[in-house]
């Protein structure tokens, strides 16, 4: 029997301009519309892009314990986060496994909103509850009961501004506002995922369709375009930003997945913490490296990473890059091979494409590598 998707609240939006549904995390999703993948990525880069990401999980955290639970729940360190701000996170097993990344946004002192991965919601829900004990929290599961969108991309701002009564100006990178949009109640990060300036935007589900055509409308003359799935891929890897279930996994630590600099050992106590206390002291043996091809080839998951001829490893994510004109992957890779500059190749169609490991992100505004 097929599986029953769900969809967003923009689903008929999306039919109506003619996307591409895939399956995708359980949910009806679009992975391009009639300009294509590449026109859409492009489009982000010069001017903007709409997503609709409202199958992401969004989870309620609340109460006097609100605090001290989110800090035993994730790496990083929440105490640094005024009413407002937001960080990106991560859930560990107790051996230091990822178990999702997430964004943790603190909106008020007792109240946090999770934004975890749509694949993971169900489990991370289970895991928050799980170890709810003692901490005085509500938790709620509001994913059904928002709906979210991205406007990402240089002239964002540009296209929000009209829209809200606030001085978007006055809203730096991961800061979090309460602010109505054309009259619907709204809050308003400066957050995404593409490696462009832009907002992300929670609603009701309600005033989600209204909202998703008032931006393209307003945006059309700033080139605003809608974005699926694809583009977001393609824009995401190009930053060196890991997707989970390609990069990030349980079998692989938050050190080895290069989330290091997100984990603060010096917090106190949390999920996972000893077991990555240990495998810092002791050092890493394998390492998640970003691999850009000096020879024309298009890298794609699963494919071997060589060197000296033998594989060393395997290609989690990767792809021909729109903006720089070549192949970029991620894989893991022994720590010894890691280090930006060192030459490795990669098996595509038995052939060994040369490249070698580059630092991340990939592509910076204005680079052009051909």
């Amino acid at each position: 029997m097929s599986e029953v998707l769900r969809t967003t609240p923009l689903h008929e939006e999306h039919l109506r301009i003619g996307a591409k549904m895939v399956p995708f995390a359980g949910h009806s999703m679009p992975v391009h519309y009639p300009s294509g993948i590449q026109a859409e990525h492009r489009r982000v880069r010069e001017a903007a892009g709409l997503f609709d990401v409202s199958h992401m999980g969004k989870v309620s955290i609340e109460g006097p314990g609100a605090l001290a639970f989110v800090q035993h729940l994730t790496v990083n360190d929440v105490s640094v986060l005024e009413p407002g701000q937001a960080q990106y996170s991560a859930f560990c097993r107790e051996d230091g496994g990822v178990l999702d990344d997430l964004l943790v946004y603190r909106l008020a002192d007792r109240s946090f909103l999770l934004v975890v991965n749509a694949a993971n919601h169900s489990g991370d829900v289970g895991w928050i509850r799980k170890h709810e004990g003692s901490f005085d929290v509500q938790v709620e599961d509001r994913s059904e009961r928002t709906a979210l969108l991205a406007l990402q991309g240089p002239v964002a701002e540009e296209i929000l501004a009209p829209l809200v009564k606030i001085d978007l100006g006055t809203v730096g990178p991961s800061r979090v506002v309460r602010t109505p949009i054309s009259e619907a109640p709204a809050v308003i990060a400066r957050t995404g995922y593409t490696g462009e300036d832009g907002f992300e935007i929670f609603l009701e589900p309600g005033d989600a369709p209204r909202i998703w055509r008032t931006l393209l409308a307003t945006g059309e003359e700033h080139g605003l375009a809608p974005i699926g799935l694809g583009a977001r891929d393609s824009l995401r890897l190009e930053m060196g930003y890991p997707l989970y279930g390609n990069d990030l996994d349980a079998e692989h630590s938050a050190l080895e997945s290069g989330l290091g600099w997100i984990v603060k050992l010096g917090k106190g106590d949390f999920l996972g913490r000893d077991a990555l206390a240990r495998q810092k002291e002791a050092g890493l043996s394998r390492q998640l490296a970003g691999i850009l091809l000096e020879e024309v080839g298009f890298p794609r998951p699963g494919y071997a990473v060589l060197s000296g001829g033998e594989e060393v490893g395997v290609v989690t994510s990767g792809t021909v890059s729109p903006s720089l004109g070549a192949g970029i992957a991620l894989a893991y890779v022994p720590v010894g091979l890691s280090t930006p500059g060192t030459s490795v190749g990669i098996r595509i169609r038995d052939r060994c494409v040369r490249g070698a490991v580059h630092p991340r992100p990939f592509f910076t505004r204005g680079s052009r590598l051909r």
